[in-house]
C-alpha cells in the first residue's frame, strides 16, 4: 500500500515552492489552504479575482468583516497595504500576465499540460468555467493541487482530457497526495514521491509512461489488469 500525505501536508509542500516576492492566486477549495503555510514575514502577495490584492489569512470568529471575502465567498483578512479594485481590473491583472503563480484544483490534467477543472459534464455541474480560465492562461506558473485518483480509483493524470477544458497547455506542475509531477515536452516527469510510493507504482496507478526525473528513465506502464488495486 502506497503512503499518501494529507491535504495540509500537501499545501505546506506547495507553499515551500512559492518564491519570495511572488504575486499568487489560490483557487477555490483545497488550494486556499496554501495560505496557511506561507512563511511568516515573507513578501508573498495574495490576489483574489473578486478585487483584492494583499489578502491575509482567515479571520478569527469574532473578527469577520462581511465585506472581505475571497472568490469562494470565504471570509478573509487584509494585510497592511492591501488594495481593492473593480472586478474588471482584477481580471486585467490575471489576463495581462501579472500573476506569478496560481494554484488550482483539477478533475483532469493531460500529459501536454491541458487542464480540466470546472465540469465533468454531469448534471448539477457549475454552469460556466468562470475565472479559472483566465488564471490558467494568464499566470506565469500554474500549479495544480489534487488527489492523484478519483474516489472510484481513476487517475486524474491522463494522456488526453475527456472533460471540458479550462486551459490548453497551461499547467506547469501537479502536486498530488502521492507525488509531484512536472509537465515537460515529453509528458509527465515524477520529481518527488511521498512516503513509500515508487515511480513504478505511479505508472501502474496512472497507466502513463512517466519519466523518473531523478534517473531520466521512462517505462511503459503495466497492463491495466496488473495495476495496483486501491
Amino acid at each position: 500500500m502506497t503512503t499518501r500525505i494529507t491535504r495540509d501536508e500537501l499545501a505546506a509542500r506547495i507553499a515551500a515552492d512559492i518564491e519570495e516576492g511572488s504575486i499568487v492566486n489560490l483557487g477555490i477549495g483545497a488550494p486556499t489552504r496554501v495560505a496557511d503555510f506561507l512563511p511568516e514575514g515573507a513578501e508573498i502577495i495574495l490576489h483574489t479575482e473578486n478585487g483584492m490584492l494583499g489578502m491575509g489569512a482567515a479571520p478569527s470568529a469574532g473578527a469577520v468583516d462581511p465585506d472581505l471575502i475571497n472568490a469562494g465567498k470565504q471570509a478573509v483578512t487584509a494585510v497592511p497595504g492591501a488594495a481593492y479594485f473593480h472586478h474588471a481590473d482584477s481580471f486585467a491583472m490575471m489576463r495581462g500576465g501579472h500573476l506569478d503563480v496560481c494554484v488550482l484544483g483539477a478533475y483532469q490534467v493531460a500529459a501536454n499540460g491541458d487542464l480540466a477543472n470546472w465540469s465533468t459534464g454531469k448534471a448539477g455541474a457549475i454552469p460556466a468555467v468562470g475565472g479559472a480560465m483566465d488564471l490558467a492562461i494568464g499566470a506565469k506558473s500554474v500549479y495544480v493541487m489534487t488527489d492523484l485518483l478519483t474516489r472510484s480509483g481513476e487517475s486524474k493524470l491522463v494522456e488526453r482530457c475527456s472533460y471540458p477544458l479550462t486551459g490548453v497547455g497551461c499547467v506547469s506542475r501537479v502536486y498530488t497526495d502521492h507525488a509531484i509531477f512536472d509537465v515537460t515536452p515529453d509528458g509527465f516527469a515524477v520529481t518527488e514521491t511521498f512516503g513509500d510510493t515508487t515511480v513504478g507504482e505511479l505508472r501502474a496507478l496512472t497507466g502513463l509512461a512517466l519519466r523518473d526525473a531523478t534517473t531520466g528513465t521512462t517505462a511503459t506502464p503495466a497492463p491495466r489488469e496488473e495495476r495496483t488495486a486501491r
